[in-house]
């Protein structure tokens, strides 16, 4: 997959690193299995997904979006991730850690928008069709969002990109400091038309946390740049939340690396998840 896993492992949360400096030392940290479902497509890029956040995207027949009123709450998988012991990024709901996870209708949450603000579109198609990843953008305003698509960093309406999808606004769930409003709007506005091989982002999360956040981290292979020339490289953990209190873990060594295998596992649907981590429990 190229992903630089280690091990992947089953533990307590008792047993995982956390923001505390006097949580556990590293090598108490076991890591286990060295790939994640293999039989999945390779990369789940932007330039593979089919066209279902462009502006040619309609409602799936039969199935009623959520009102303002009434938002959905989904069954999904939840997340955090670490570097070191420092949570980057939360994605539960319980604990002290935890955020509002409910998804509104498209019409519902441009009300909810302010310039500046991280959006999460998700795809709510028939059952027997795997979604694509969350698909991530900028809101900039006036109904419109700037995201990368198809490997093309271009702006749309809101309305028009997420018909037939839900989403929300996720600006807390990474625990960075965000820049200023202005400045993400020019960071979307300033990318507006890159294409291909112009483009230094493996997918749309990582191009709207870089206008939001402008952490070089997010870029592809800016974890190597910023690493050069230190001794020890970073280790990220990223957390698996399943039920009673139970996590799978999985070490990355770049943040780009992290993002694509969370992505990967969205993807996969919870219960797909539940059900290879449950194989994998049965080698052990």
């Amino acid at each position: 997959m190229g992903n630089q896993l280690d091990r992947i492992t089953h533990l307590n949360y008792s047993e995982l690193p956390t923001g505390d400096p006097s949580g556990i030392e590293k090598d108490e940290l076991r890591v286990g299995v060295a790939y994640f479902f293999s039989d999945e497509e390779e990369d789940l890029d932007e330039r593979s997904q089919p066209d279902k956040y462009s502006v040619k995207g309609s409602s799936s027949p039969g199935q009623e979006p959520p009102t303002h009123h009434h938002p959905l709450v989904l069954n999904e998988t939840q997340f955090s991730a670490f570097r070191g012991q420092e949570c980057i990024f939360s994605k539960v709901s319980s604990g002290p850690q935890a955020g509002d996870l409910r998804v509104f209708s498209v019409s519902a949450l441009s009300a909810l928008c302010k310039p500046g603000d991280l959006l999460e579109l998700l795809y709510l198609g028939p059952s027997d069709h795997p979604p694509p990843p969350p698909h991530w953008a900028v809101y900039v305003g006036s109904g419109q969002i700037i995201h990368l698509h198809q490997g093309q960093i271009r702006q749309d309406s809101l309305y028009e990109a997420g018909a037939g999808n839900v989403g929300r606004v996720v600006n807390s769930w990474y625990r960075y400091r965000p820049l200023v409003a202005e400045l993400v709007v020019q960071n979307a506005c300033g990318h507006l038309g890159l294409k291909s091989d112009e483009i230094c982002w493996t997918n749309s999360e990582s191009f709207a946390a870089w206008c939001r956040f402008g952490k070089r981290e997010f870029k592809a292979g800016g974890e190597l740049q910023a690493a050069a020339g230190t001794q020890h490289q970073q280790q990220y953990y990223l957390k698996i939340h399943l039920a009673e209190n139970k996590v799978h873990t999985v070490r990355f060594h770049s943040l780009e690396d992290l993002i694509r295998e969370k992505r990967r596992i969205d993807a996969s649907g919870k219960l797909r998840v539940i059900k290879d981590l449950a194989i994998v429990d049965g080698k052990e």
